[in-house]
């Protein structure tokens, strides 16, 4: 069974940065691609950042140029920098392995103004 367990959220000041961390086990496949999405309060759950194994990577227009993702073996990891306010939520790892979707059980990250 797979298990995606994120870590690194918190309360961070406008401006400051966090890193995320999504460990990933239990695929005898490589997940590709892995993720990250974001929901909050009121919201709907919305694609944050992508990376496939070929190293490409897509990302929402609103973190472009702030936030970076990166793997490495079985972990993916997103650098927030430049955190806004409008960034508070809760981050979900996201893992596909041909036509399934795997979640991380979620880590909030609030920014405070």
């Amino acid at each position: 069974q797979v298990q995606l367990v994120e870590s690194g959220g918190g309360l961070v000041q406008a401006g400051g940065s966090l890193r995320l961390s999504c460990v990933a086990s239990g695929s005898r496949s490589r997940l590709d691609p892995m993720g990250w999405f974001r929901q909050a309060p009121g919201k709907q759950r919305e694609l944050v950042a992508t990376i496939n194994s070929r190293g490409s990577t897509f990302y929402a227009v609103s973190v472009k140029g702030r936030f970076t993702i990166s793997n490495a073996k079985n972990t993916v990891y997103l650098q927030m920098n430049s955190l806004k306010p409008e960034d508070t939520a809760v981050y979900y790892c996201n893992a596909k392995l041909l036509r399934y979707d795997f979640w991380g059980q979620g880590t909030q990250v609030t920014v405070s103004s």
